[in-house]
């Protein structure tokens, strides 16, 4: 199934067997309909040499008839009313009557078409001869000779064969032809319109249904065989076409597969000028082509992969803007080959490497929203590919710078809180582990200070969460300026704060945080509900150089909460802890 060749011929046989197969379903159908439209014909020529025949057997014996009129021996004897007479006429002559008055002599079948003359003497009326022409088989017989082998006809009275078959109801609308039972084998049938004598007779012509049948299917055998013979050369012409196609195909495929193996001398036999022979020869010109650029390729490539090297080197192993431009105006110059670049960055700085010189190009260093200056390349005419290098390294370039600026902002986010722009739990827990180690070495004091928004809770009750986080931003704000440019002042978490002061012990801290308090206490803080005033609650405590962090923060908080139950608005000092033993 995998075959080229037996996709091509299954798939263009499919093709040809559709419409052949839509054709011969179609043909089938028109070939019974043509079989049974001859037979109708063939009946309807035989119903007119039938009724032909009738119409004659009725003059003849009209003529009969008119003859017998004029003899002398019959006027003699209807003058007379001999009946003895009349009866011998009538004997001598079947199927005449002669008839005088109310006298007569002779008779007519059940059936039969009667022809009548008026005899006349003198104008008067003596009587009248008829003759009956007897609707029965013999009648059929001699006015159906024009039928064909096999054919019959029947007549049929009022939806009733009475002559020329089995007794039986036969309807069937006059001039249409039709399939019907006679002694219970298929016929097609056509009728004549009904007589005036006898009323309502009809001939009726039939002929076989099966010998139909049987020339309808000799026709869809020959159609048939006709079909399958026309699958047979059209496959064969199919499959060498395709034989055709697939070699030529190969020698394609050979060809590809040695150049994809690195092969790049290979070629393809080029025979003819058909369309595979102009594809051929294409194909040669394009692996002439790719021959001479791969082989400027590997140059290029040797020299842009130790730039692009040193590049992303460079890009991933640093965070400061200004080396990154540096390396990427070095970078640049030296895979496009130009002789200077100019870095102008949004800060206006300038940084040049190389000569300066005409023409210039500029590549803008641009990520997002973002924009951080421009390369500008200069003293040579690039190429389209080394244009196109310049611009993924400027692109890449705006990333890295990028890269650095998202670096900076995380880092002050991990380290500052984002609502009071202090320093957050995490640098105030580092600061108190690096404090507390230098203290040890130099044998100085640490002092913590914690301190607690009394009430804050009704701040965001009365004021709302948002004039909430404007007195948190002016409690920060004031403990930030009254601690000492030493000092490291930072939010704990919720409302509480703490101060981190080296060099500093419980009466020190108590001091500074005296100065906060009352700091904090006489500011007012606007809010968009209005004026605020709040008062702080202040715990401290210090140890020396060697104590665990935990401790000195576990003594900062009983002093807070002290400071707390004593009324709140208040400093309480608490323990110095000395180097645990």
């Amino acid at each position: 199934m995998g075959s080229f060749r037996f996709k091509l011929v299954a798939w263009f046989a499919l093709l040809a067997l559709l419409p052949l197969a839509v054709a011969f379903y179609g043909y089938d159908g028109l070939a019974q309909r043509s079989e049974s439209r001859r037979a109708d014909a063939a009946l309807q020529a035989e119903l007119r040499v039938a009724v032909d025949g009738y119409g004659k057997r009725l003059d003849a014996a009209g003529a009969a008839a008119q003859r017998l009129a004029g003899e002398p021996r019959v006027q003699q004897a209807l003058r007379r009313g001999d009946l003895g007479e009349l009866a011998a006429i009538a004997a001598a002559h079947p199927g005449t009557i002669l008839a005088a008055g109310d006298l007569g002599s002779g008779t007519a079948p059940p059936l039969a078409a009667v022809r009548s003359v008026r005899v006349l003497d003198d104008g008067h009326p003596l009587g009248s001869v008829s003759v009956a022409v007897p609707v029965d088989n013999e009648l059929l017989g001699s006015i159906g000779v024009g039928l064909d082998s096999g054919d019959r006809l029947v007549a049929v009275r009022h939806g009733r064969i009475v002559a020329g078959g089995p007794s039986q109801e036969l309807a069937l609308p006059a001039g249409r032809s039709g399939q019907v039972q006679v002694g219970g084998v298929a016929q097609r049938a056509l009728a004549t319109s009904p007589f005036a004598d006898p009323a309502g007779l009809q001939l009726v012509a039939l002929t076989p249904q099966q010998a139909i049948d049987v020339a309808a299917r000799s026709a869809e055998m020959r159609l048939a065989g006709i079909l399958l013979g026309s699958l047979l050369v059209f496959a064969l012409v199919i499959f060498l076409l395709g034989r055709s196609v697939v070699t030529t195909l190969r020698r394609l495929a050979d060809a590809a597969d040695g150049i994809a193996d690195g092969r790049l001398d290979e070629r393809v036999r080029v025979r003819g000028h058909d369309e595979f022979a102009q594809l051929g020869r294409a194909f040669n010109r394009m692996a002439a082509q790719l021959q001479q650029r791969v082989s400027e390729l590997r140059t290029e490539r040797r020299r842009s992969h130790e730039a692009t090297a040193r590049f992303g080197q460079a890009l991933g192993a640093t965070h400061d803007p200004t080396l990154l431009v540096r390396v990427v105006a070095e970078t640049v110059v030296e895979a496009t080959g130009a002789t200077g670049a100019v870095v102008r960055t949004r800060s206006g700085e300038v940084i040049e490497v190389g000569v300066a010189g005409q023409p210039e190009m500029t590549f803008p260093l641009r990520f997002g929203a973002h924009d951080f200056g421009s390369l500008v390349l200069s003293g040579t005419e690039l190429d389209a590919d080394q244009v196109e290098t310049a611009r993924a390294l400027a692109a890449q370039a705006s990333v890295a710078l990028e890269n650095a600026r998202l670096h900076q902002i995380v880092e002050r986010q991990a380290l500052v809180d984002g609502l009071t722009g202090i320093a957050n739990r995490r640098s105030l827990d580092v600061t108190l582990k690096t404090e507390l180690a230098r203290a040890g070495r130099l044998g100085h004091e640490l002092c913590l200070v914690l301190c607690d928004i009394d009430h804050f809770k009704q701040v965001n009750d009365r004021h709302g969460h948002l004039g909430g986080d404007d007195v948190l931003r002016a409690f920060a704000q004031t403990l930030a300026e009254t601690a000492r440019e030493s000092d490291v002042a930072g939010r704990w978490g919720g409302e509480e704060f703490a101060l981190v002061l080296a060099g500093v012990g419980v009466s020190g801290g108590v001091e500074l945080a005296e100065r906060a308090r009352r700091a904090i206490a006489r500011k007012q803080v606007e809010t968009g509900n209005g004026l605020v005033r709040v008062t702080a609650s202040f715990g401290v405590a210090a140890c020396t150089g060697g104590a665990i962090v935990e401790e000195l923060i576990e003594a900062a908080d009983e002093a807070l909460y002290e400071a707390k139950r004593g009324g709140r608005d208040q400093v309480v000092g608490g323990a110095s802890i000395g180097p645990v033993v």
